[in-house]
């Protein structure tokens, strides 16, 4: 019913910078929130940065001053700008969507997930 794709993962050197773009389509007829997550080898998923419709943020305390988040409603799309990555920066990205359907219902979906990879 909600599909995410993303894009932007890769590999880059310390002190790059990645751009993370998720976009949702389907039955939508309201997006909350839109965020990414990071799950490292061995590690729990962790909130990266969030935000609602309103355009409030949330970060991380790891990333912040280095991240940004933005959103384009019009497109149903989120961005992530990533500078000054760090090798710990490293992970599986998941982009996260919450809202309503066109019938009504409150979803939540996951992407499948796009890798960064911070060499040192």
């Amino acid at each position: 019913q909600v599909q995410l794709v993303e894009s932007g993962g890769g590999l880059v050197q310390a002190g790059g910078s990645l751009r993370l773009s998720c976009a949702a389509s389907g039955s939508i007829f309201s997006i909350r929130a839109m965020g990414w997550y990071r799950q490292a080898p061995g590690n729990e998923r962790e909130l990266v940065a969030a935000i609602t419709s309103g355009g409030s943020t949330n970060y991380g305390d790891s990333v912040k001053g280095r991240f940004t988040i933005s959103r384009d409603n019009a497109k149903n799309t989120v961005y992530l700008q990533m500078n000054s990555l760090k090798p710990e920066d490293t992970a599986v990205y998941y982009c996260n969507v919450l809202g309503r359907l066109s019938y009504g219902a409150d979803f939540g979906s996951w992407g499948q997930g796009t890798q960064v990879t911070v060499s040192s």
